[in-house]
């Protein structure tokens, strides 16, 4: 058997077992609410909470290795800037267009018509940040902080940084070079036997949230449980559940797939390359939760890994497409709900205000709420309430959210590095490699003389991983 067929049918294979442990997780979460079973509940938790723990322990060493490596091999500041200004570019053009869909797809069905809204609920919520926070939010103080923390952005700036620092070293930093390679290498490593307890995280996500839903809430001075309160739950807010699906659909079949055809990025072999890091962030509602596995499809799909270690990281703060769409959305939503229909003037004004407030606040929890109840606030809405009403049905959208974030990011790396003249896709299920290998290899030139190109048809530099 070939190389890429193993690969393929072991991909294959994977995707398999993490659909079997959402369905599962989804069977057992109903027939064990969290009221009547707190000791399966608590299990349920933690293998969520145990599996996401593990990803956050692989993001910042990755990122910070790959990143340093790529930009030190490379030695051309010029790129490390273009892809820059290319990233941030796109970013904005795609963000934008979701929040359009969102608007309209928000007018066509007025998802808010009809849904409790309690104008009395208040909602504990970390402040909005203001646009100089959003700045200064990617400035790295604390390197060891902004990693307990999971903070991306300052650490993906960091690296950069350091990176370029590193070429202006010249002989004397082939030691740090060296040690950021081994620390690649041996985090790839880490990452195939994390990744092999995909399922069992999905598994617990699905049968937590599943589970919690169960636990009953009151209908009509009657309190349901089990299915029948699953069930309620979901048909009471299927219009909005449906409006963001639909959104979502939308913005993949409107915006992704056409972007894909101008970038001529084969659409099946980018789908299939991102299917299991997809469903791995739709079953646990996180998109950082697969950010290890992205960044390894999307190699082998045939973006250097200089690229998707740089673009992919960024826009998990400045590219959440999914997010982006669902703030105008629910803020519309809120409005229905609240009986105070926004004139198109003010829809507009809300729009660009997401545009600005809705970047580089990944570091905060439930930030797609922080940024709805400030916004809504501004405009004369009930920000809190409204994100009370919506509560009870965030972690359904924010499963669909975290897999479209994923894709557009994944997508965001194949067009920067189509830009940049660097997307090789002719290697259908190609391992992607290492980083440049020491044992065995002759002496290493130095990062600032004569540095190769991160190309995926460079020679070989020791064995390839899966």
């Amino acid at each position: 058997m070939s190389a890429a067929g193993a690969g393929g049918e072991k991909a294959h294979a994977g995707t398999g077992l993490i659909f079997a442990g959402l369905v599962l997780g989804v069977i057992l979460g109903g027939f064990f609410p969290q009221d009547q079973h707190p000791q399966a509940f608590l299990f349920f938790q933690f293998l969520s909470k145990a599996f996401i723990a593990l990803i956050k322990s692989i993001i910042v060493p990755i990122l910070v290795s790959t990143i340093v490596v790529g930009i030190a091999q490379t030695g051309d500041l010029k790129s490390v800037g273009r892809m820059g200004v290319k990233s941030i570019a796109y970013f904005e053009i795609v963000t934008t267009i979701a929040l359009g869909i969102g608007l309209v797809v928000a007018n066509v069905l007025k998802p808010g018509e009809g849904m409790p809204l309690k104008l009395d609920v208040h909602t504990e919520l970390a402040k909005p940040k203001s646009g100089w926070d959003i700045a200064l939010h990617a400035v790295p103080s604390n390197l060891i902080k902004h990693a307990a923390e999971g903070d991306i952005l300052p650490v993906v700036v960091f690296a950069t940084l350091f990176g370029v620092a590193l070429t202006q070293v010249g002989p004397r930093g082939k030691p740090v070079l060296t040690f950021f390679e081994g620390v690649a290498q041996v985090m790839f490593k880490y990452t195939g036997l994390v990744m092999k307890l995909t399922p069992l995280g999905v598994f617990g996500a699905m049968a937590y949230n599943v589970s919690h839903m169960a636990a009953g809430h009151e209908v009509g001075g009657v309190v349901i449980k089990g299915w029948p309160a699953v069930g309620h739950l979901l048909k009471s807010y299927s219009v909005l559940v449906g409006s963001l699906y639909l959104a979502l659909a939308l913005l993949v079949v409107l915006v992704f797939v056409p972007v894909m055809l101008i970038a001529r990025i084969p659409i099946l072999r980018f789908f299939s390359h991102v299917r299991t890091p997809a469903l791995t962030a739709f079953s646990t509602a996180s998109s950082e939760a697969a950010l290890p596995k992205l960044l390894e499809e999307m190699e082998a799909f045939g973006v250097p890994r200089r690229v998707a270690s740089f673009v992919i990281p960024a826009g998990y703060s400045f590219n959440l497409d999914g997010s982006t769409l669902y703030l105008v959305l629910a803020s519309l939503t809120i409005a229905q709900a609240a009986g105070k229909p926004m004139t198109i003037g003010q829809q507009i004004a809300m729009l660009v205000t997401f545009m600005l407030t809705s970047k580089g606040v990944a570091g905060v929890p439930r930030a797609t709420l922080v940024i709805i109840a400030g916004t809504c606030a501004g405009f004369g809405l009930p920000g809190e309430a409204g994100v009370a009403m919506i509560l009870a049905v965030d972690e359904v959208m924010d499963m669909a959210r975290s897999a479209v974030n994923l894709t557009g990011n994944g997508l965001a790396a194949c067009v920067v590095a189509r830009w940049e003249g660097e997307l090789d896709t002719s290697g259908a299920g190609r391992a992607p490699k290492p980083p440049l290998a020491t044992t065995g290899d002759p002496e290493p030139t130095p990062p600032a003389a004569q540095p190769p190109p991160d190309e995926p048809e460079s020679g070989p530099r020791g064995k390839e991983t899966s």
